[in-house]
């Protein structure tokens, strides 16, 4: 079953490309390692090639990523497990995502990758990808403002009866009946 956040399908001669770039660069070059990491590049600017892979879970771990490639124009790929990305990187555990910053010796492989990538990629301009994270946060203050609503509604109804209250005029005083003498 294909997750949500892969949006397209990484021919598997492209994986192969990444996966050993992944490598020359973690030996030669500069890669950030996980889903945290490779956002702070992606975010700062400096990741050339990002690659994900397609079996994480939960996927909302991941699923921001191509999203913000695309926001920033950095090319991304995917690879079929978290196995596999992790032992690219020379790690004993798996790893969801990977960044390369400096692709050192794998500059050519880098390259190839994001020449490959770019014609199987969805394309979108970076407006357009502007223009989606401002309808997702859209709907999150929606979803803000609905919980905020109900309580605030709610407290003028319960004031009412104290602002009431202050507006009726006091009561006159029962004047006392006068002494039978």
């Amino acid at each position: 079953m294909s997750k949500s956040y892969v949006k397209f399908e990484t021919p598997a001669d492209v994986k192969a490309k990444a996966l050993e770039a992944i490598t020359v660069a973690a030996d030669t070059g500069r890669i950030r390692k996980g889903a945290n990491e490779a956002t702070k590049s992606i975010e700062s600017g400096t990741a050339t090639l990002v690659v994900i892979a397609e079996d994480v879970d939960p996927e909302e771990v991941v699923m921001h990523l191509p999203m913000i490639c695309t926001e920033k124009n950095i090319a991304y790929c995917y690879v079929s497990t978290k196995k596999e990305l992790g032992t690219a990187a020379g790690l004993p555990v798996t790893c969801a995502a990977i960044a390369i910053e400096k692709p050192g010796n794998a500059a050519e492989l880098v390259k190839s990758v994001q020449e490959k990538v770019a014609k199987h990629a969805p394309v979108k301009t970076a407006p357009a990808a502007k223009e989606e994270k401002k309808h997702v946060e859209h709907k999150h203050e929606e979803k803000k403002e609905h919980k905020e609503a109900a309580p605030a509604e709610a407290k003028p109804e319960a004031a009412k009866p104290a602002k009431e209250k202050k507006a009726k005029a006091p009561k006159a005083k029962k004047e006392a009946a006068p002494k039978k003498e």
